[in-house]
């Protein structure tokens, strides 16, 4: 009887043991990627507004252009003959 129970003690410790290591990793792991995530998201901001003042600008540039008004044409001469 005091086997069993060193056994349901032990297997009881591991089971605790375990699932507190998983939870220390898992937060290890995240504490570790987050400086790289953040530094991709800057990477991306920068990116996207690079890009908006890219196609701002062009739109500007665009916009600014005159449009020639498309000739008119040349009246019709109906002979009816």
């Amino acid at each position: 009887m005091v086997l069993l129970i060193f056994a349901l003690g032990a297997l009881l410790g591991m089971l605790i043991g375990g699932a507190a290591r998983i939870r220390y990793v898992r937060h290890e792991m995240a504490a570790d990627i987050s400086p790289q995530l953040r530094r991709m998201q800057t990477q991306l901001d920068n990116l996207e507004a690079a890009l908006n003042l890219a196609v701002m600008s062009r739109y500007a540039e665009l916009s600014s252009l005159t449009v020639a008004a498309p000739a008119a044409p040349a009246p019709r001469t109906h002979d009816n003959r």
